[in-house]
């Protein structure tokens, strides 16, 4: 685990949240909040160790 990554990916989620209008919602933004969101997920997974062969 990678606690400066984690925090780094917390900051740019929270951040884009915050950009998000309430309607008309750009596709883009959607798409690049759940990528964020789903690398925040790997991180934190108690047997995320690195990169290598086994992982996602």
């Amino acid at each position: 685990m990678d606690p400066d990554r984690i925090r780094e990916l917390e900051e740019k989620i929270a951040e884009l949240k915050s950009r998000i209008p309430p309607h008309s919602v750009p596709p883009r933004m959607l798409e690049d909040l759940e990528d964020l969101e789903l690398e925040l997920e790997r991180l934190q997974e108690p047997n995320h160790e690195s990169d290598g062969p086994g992982d996602r």
